[in-house]
């Protein structure tokens, strides 16, 4: 038995495991020294050891923790665009009828403006004189004179017609918008409305 255990000392080494030894029996039995078993990890070695960190995909510079992104060569950013599709469910008919009156009174002041100006512009072309003269000519008699396009196309005479004009068409244009807002709020409730598509660009 004391052969047995001078041959395990001896074969101990840096492991800390002595070899075998037999016993009484004539069972081998493997002792170790003092020190971690073969399974087990060293102390030291757990209190080293480090989280995994992946590779950094940008290199830092310089002695500060922070870190510098390096832009990518050949790379083109392009903007994106936000788009929105939303959907007219309803539209106001007061609101509609407000909109479209101060529309068309607009619309009937540059009409009458324009009127204005036209007739000026011919008047000052002799239009007026040269076809007057022709039509009295050809309407004229011994008796009379014939038609007088002068006096019947006055400035007066003309504003006052487009003046009537663009009234009715403010009472018009007004009526049909409000109209057309009753008619496609009940179109919009079988059909679900006009969808419309917003884009915006960053």
């Amino acid at each position: 038995m004391s052969g047995a255990t001078g041959a395990g000392s001896a074969a101990s080494g840096a492991s800390g495991a002595r070899g075998p030894a037999t016993d009484s029996q004539g069972v081998t039995v493997t002792t170790y020294d003092k020190g971690p078993l073969p399974g087990e990890r060293p102390a030291s070695a757990q209190q080293t050891a480090q989280p995994y960190q992946p590779p950094q995909a940008y290199s830092t510079q310089g002695g500060g923790g922070g870190t510098v992104r390096r832009p990518r060569t050949g790379a083109t950013t392009m903007p994106r665009t936000r788009k929105a599709r939303l959907r007219v469910a309803k539209a106001d008919p007061w609101s509609v009828m407000k909109v479209s009156f101060l529309l068309s009174i607009a619309l009937g002041i540059c009409t009458v403006v324009a009127a204005a100006v036209l007739w000026m512009v011919m008047d000052a072309m002799g239009v007026f004189s040269t076809v007057g003269g022709t039509i009295s000519e050809a309407t004229g008699s011994n008796e009379s004179n014939g038609f007088d396009l002068q006096a019947f196309l006055s400035l007066p005479r003309v504003l006052i017609f487009t003046s009537v004009i663009a009234v009715i068409d403010v009472v018009l244009a007004t009526a049909l918008a409000t109209l057309g807002a009753f008619i496609y709020n009940l179109s919009a409730g079988f059909v679900g409305g006009v969808e419309l598509t917003l884009a915006e660009d960053e």
